[in-house]
């Protein structure tokens, strides 16, 4: 059970690398499908002794459901709407996010090293690719103009987050509900985001976030 953890933190690692050096807006939702779905896995595998109540089982069922289908499903209806197949000119080139991803992962080693000396071999792994798939999510968001790679910046973020929480806690019924309301949140947040690209792109035939600075009043 323990080497089905490696491959899914290995992975999650390999998504993060592949968001950073992708242009193409499909494979980065593809993506993101993808790395919902591991990190909502991540916690059955890191606890494979523990039994799951029905209510834990129901929760992790519904994230799955939202971080591996419904959220890539609104991002995909978002790209159909603005017709945008790729990301022409990044603020940064994809080789120097991809040498930037590398550097995330070694500064992400460190900082686990640091942190938290006292985990166990899996737990450190996961918090190495917790900080990883944080700073890669900030650094989409801070390195591409198109608002669309921006927000699956935000998701892989709010990824990053939950994976950090569940390297250095022990899940509980309240950290379920808590949980729980975060992908609420962050589910409507995508809804206004698509409703944000539609009128951007109707407004400029583009969703480049550079265009907003034109705005007078």
């Amino acid at each position: 059970m323990n080497s089905c953890l490696d491959v899914i933190l290995v992975t999650l690692l390999l998504s993060v690398l592949l968001s950073l050096g992708s242009s193409r807006m499909m494979a980065l939702i593809k993506l993101m499908a993808l790395q919902g779905a591991l990190v909502s896995l991540t916690p059955i595998f890191l606890e494979p002794d523990v039994r799951l109540s029905n209510g834990g089982i129901l929760f992790f069922q519904m994230m799955l459901l939202i971080k591996a289908a419904l959220i890539p499903g609104l991002l995909y209806l978002a790209l159909t709407r603005i017709s945008i197949k790729r990301e022409v000119e990044p603020l940064i080139g994809y080789p120097a996010s991809l040498a930037a991803g590398i550097v995330l992962v070694l500064t992400a080693v460190f900082i686990s090293r640091r942190l938290a000396a006292t985990l166990h071999h899996h737990e450190m792994l996961l918090l190495i690719t917790a900080i990883t798939t944080l700073g890669g999510g900030l650094f989409l968001m801070m390195s591409r103009t198109k608002a669309l790679t921006q927000v699956i910046g935000y998701l892989m973020l709010e990824n990053g987050i939950y994976l950090v929480g569940t390297a250095l806690t022990k899940h509980s019924r309240s950290l379920y509900l808590v949980e729980f309301g975060v992908l609420l949140d962050l589910l409507v947040g995508v809804m206004i985001m698509g409703i944000i690209l539609h009128n951007i792109n109707r407004a400029f035939d583009d969703v480049d976030t550079a265009y907003l600075g034109q705005l007078k009043d």
